[in-house]
């Protein structure tokens, strides 16, 4: 079988050879998940939970080993990998703890026409989900959707980025390893594209996709031929909204760490500031001093994606050519396989920088009239991801919250819904569509199932060809008066 090399994004040392799974290998995969996933449904409710739970506590302790893996293939501080580790955590937790609640057989009302029938609403899982993951958060980002199909009562078969196979491939042996009766309900292929693409032909139920726009296009048109449900995370260009009387001190805080975490790699990061013109000066004063305290390399790692480099660096020096200024950094901050920080000022709002996704250490703070024209400039952005505001009170703030496009805003901080496993998170638009995590999650990865049950016989049954007909027209004309009266 061919294989592939992963090397070290800061060092350029090699970490390993990784199988490139091709279509039959993936087609094998999805059989023997499609032959767990029977076995999974037996287990009931409380079963899963038991194992999923034990997973969790298997993945919290080796922590470190997880984070290792992370921070080897990403470049990122281990400190960071770390914590993306602990968000999975929290996110798998709740996902194991909630999917019998969420997703079992209730009651539903019957309505008055079917009063003589008992309706109850349950949803059955999907059976074999793929999930195709990034490489920007390798853990956290594809757990939302491995994590929560799991709980609804599937089997997943997971491609990681080709960046990060690794991290993928200690995913699903630390599950064989705490869940030993389950081994193959979680399994990893690896390889380039033409493993995604596998993977989406190989009759997958349901399939996971996190990427770029323009990748998920292609996945799409694939599914569709087969009419497999997609749910598609594409990244974002969220931004933060600062009004008159905000703490501009923690509005800065908030947008430095938003925008240059990760090396600015996150799909939920911060890429535009629209503060109003009263505060811009200042807040621009307090980014740029902040973001000079900050050391690629040390605060955060290097751009994983090399090329990811070229387009950071085009972003800036259209931007700058376009009139935008710099009050720290450039196109001289690129230093592969590394990028300092870099703050714009005065943006054009049609250029790239503004425009498209940056996914770098580099925030363009633009100045606005008020908090009408912040609203308005953020919703013309084709990504609907993220967003933050900072205003004078909370209550304006989630005012304004309210009136954004995006999928999820923070009001007072950014990327507070991230800890927060009970809250959908997705977009709309380039963003991409369907959620992860929460109720919203756990029902991603299941299908609605309607039961009625007959109770008693009714006045006129309307199902009924034995029914009289003039009962039957006096029942309709009943029902027909009431909604015409109500």
């Amino acid at each position: 079988m061919a294989t592939f090399a992963v090397r070290s994004p800061a060092t350029g040392d090699l970490l390993g050879e990784h199988p490139v799974h091709g279509p039959e290998e993936v087609a094998d995969a999805v059989a023997h998940g499609r032959a767990a996933a029977a076995d999974w449904a037996r287990v009931g409710w409380a079963g899963r939970r038991t194992r999923l739970l034990a997973w969790k506590r298997s993945l919290a302790r080796r922590m470190d080993e997880v984070a290792d893996a992370v921070a080897a293939e990403t470049g990122k501080p281990m400190p960071d990998a770390r914590s993306e580790v602990l968000l999975a955590l929290v996110h798998l937790d709740w996902a194991a703890r909630n999917a019998r609640r969420v997703l079992r057989v209730r009651r539903v009302p019957s309505g008055p026409l079917a009063v003589h029938q008992r309706a109850l609403l349950g949803h059955r899982p999907l059976g074999v989900v793929g999930v195709i993951g990034p490489w920007n958060y390798p853990v956290y980002t594809p757990m939302g959707s491995i994590g929560y199909a799991l709980a609804a009562g599937n089997a997943v078969v997971f491609k990681p980025s080709e960046l990060t196979p690794g991290t993928g491939e200690l995913l699903a042996s630390t599950f064989a390893d705490a869940v030993p009766d389950c081994a193959g309900l979680l399994r990893t292929v690896t390889g380039p594209g033409s493993t995604g693409r596998a993977l989406a032909e190989s009759g997958v139920d349901k399939l996971a996709f996190t990427g770029s726009p323009r990748t998920a296009r292609k996945v799409a048109e694939v599914c569709a031929r087969s009419l497999t449900p997609l749910l598609a995370e594409c990244g974002g260009k969220d931004a933060v909204l600062v009004g008159e009387g905000a703490d501009l001190d923690a509005a800065a805080e908030a947008v430095v760490w938003g925008a240059m975490a990760n090396a600015g790699q996150t799909c939920a990061g911060v890429e535009r500031v629209y503060a109003v013109a009263s505060v811009h000066e200042r807040l621009c004063e307090l980014i740029v001093a902040k973001a000079r305290n900050l050391t690629a390399g040390q605060t955060y790692g290097p751009m994983t994606l090399p090329t990811q480099l070229g387009v950071v660096e085009r972003h800036m020096k259209e931007a700058l050519s376009a009139g935008a200024r710099a009050p720290l950094g450039g196109p001289e901050s690129v230093a592969a396989p590394f990028v300092h920080p870099v703050v714009l000022v005065d943006v054009p709002e049609d250029s790239p920088a503004m425009t498209e996704e940056t996914f770098g250490p580099v925030v363009a703070v633009n100045r606005v009239r008020d908090l009408d024209e912040a609203v308005e400039r953020a919703n013309a952005s084709p990504y609907a991801l993220g967003a933050a505001v900072f205003t004078r009170s909370r209550a304006v703030g989630r005012a304004v919250a309210q009136r954004l496009d995006s999928g999820a805003v923070s009001v007072g901080s950014v990327l507070g819904f991230a800890a927060v496993p009970s809250l959908p998170f997705g977009g709309t638009g380039e963003s991409g569509y369907g959620r992860i995590h929460g109720a919203e999650g756990l029902r991603a990865f299941a299908v609605p199932r309607a039961v009625t049950v007959k109770r008693f016989a009714p006045y006129a049954d309307l199902t009924s060809f034995a029914t009289d007909p003039a009962r039957a027209a006096r029942a309709v004309e009943l029902a027909r008066r009431l909604h015409a009266r109500f």
